[in-house]
Formats: C-alpha cells, sequence, structure tokens
C-alpha cells in the first residue's frame, strides 16, 4: 500500500497533462466537430425561444414527473405528436474560465481517486508495467465509461459517444504513463 499523501505529483501531472491532451484533441483534431449538428431554421428557433424569455436549464418535453403523469391521455397525446427533446438551455454566453477551471478540478478529482485505487493495490517499487495497465483500466473507467448513458438515455448519436471512448482511451493512456513513471521507489 502507498499512502495517498506520497502521489501527489502523479496527481497533478496526470491532471495538467490530461488537461493539455483535451486541449489539444478538442482545439486541433477533427473529432468532436459532428458532435453536434445544425437546428433547421436556426434563426427563428432562436429568437422564439428567446421571446418565451426560459431561464438557463435543462429541460424534457413533453414533461411528465411521476408515472401516473405518463400514463395522462394528454400527455400521450403529446408524445404521439412530437417531437420529444432533451434541451440545455443557456440564456446567456457563460465564458470558458469558470467551465475550464472546472474541468481542472475534475480531473484532478479523478487523479486523486485513480491513486487511491492503485496506492491501495500495489505497494512502492511496483515495476511500470503493472502500474501502467492497473492505472489504465481504473482511469479508462472514470474518463471513458460515463459517456454510453447519454447514448441509451438521451439519444446521443453512437458516433460522438465512441469518440468520447476514445478520448477516455487517450486520457486513461496519459493518466496510467504518468503514474508508472512516478510510482514511488
Amino acid at each position: 500500500m502507498v499512502p495517498l499523501a506520497t502521489l501527489w505529483l502523479p496527481i497533478v501531472v496526470s491532471a495538467v497533462i490530461v488537461f493539455l491532451a483535451s486541449w489539444i484533441v478538442h482545439m486541433f483534431l477533427p473529432l468532436h466537430r459532428g458532435d453536434f449538428a445544425k437546428l433547421p431554421n436556426e434563426d427563428a428557433v432562436l429568437d422564439a425561444l428567446r421571446t418565451l424569455n426560459i431561464p438557463s436549464g435543462q429541460y424534457l418535453a413533453p414533461f411528465a414527473n411521476t408515472p401516473a403523469q405518463m400514463q395522462q391521455p394528454e400527455y400521450l397525446e403529446k408524445r404521439k405528436r412530437g417531437p420529444t427533446f432533451f434541451l440545455t438551455l443557456m440564456t446567456r454566453e457563460p465564458g470558458m474560465g469558470k467551465n475550464l477551471a472546472l474541468w481542472f478540478v475534475y480531473l484532478l478529482v479523478i487523479a486523486l481517486f485513480v491513486a487511491v485505487v492503485a496506492g491501495h493495490a500495489y505497494a512502492a517499487g511496483k515495476p511500470y508495467p503493472s502500474v501502467f495497465k492497473f492505472v489504465a483500466v481504473v482511469a479508462f473507467m472514470a474518463y471513458g465509461l460515463g459517456h454510453a448513458h447519454q447514448s441509451i438515455w438521451g439519444r446521443q448519436n453512437w458516433r460522438t459517444t465512441a469518440v468520447y471512448f476514445l478520448d477516455g482511451l487517450i486520457y486513461a493512456l496519459l493518466t496510467a504513463g504518468v503514474f508508472g513513471w512516478l510510482w514511488p521507489r
């Protein structure tokens, strides 16, 4: 077992490296350019939403809050007529600074949990390949597997989910490389 305090360097370094890798993946590679489609009649839809003054939030339509409401004829008719949708609405441009800071904190949290699991599984002096393989699996579970629910429940295109799996694999391998490299001897 390796004490968590001795793993602070791989935690921080892996978070920094994954942060930079995610910037490269999203800014310079074409992988995520197909994640969203342009809305037909975008200007008309935006104008209509603007006039409704809907606050920022996540919405589902038609909406039913209970199984009993899902059986109501009015709800069933709305579903039948369509469209149905999940909507994340932001009423103003939020800027990237806060999101990037939260993303980095998230990466630190993932690295912290990876360190907790690996620190309990392996002692100091474990060889690089062993640490690499173990950390890669744990990190992939954190970075990659959580995206499938968007395709299962949110109708996200499976191609988009596959790209997020690829991102997760890249981030997991980078995390594993850092932990293997900086594992206490």
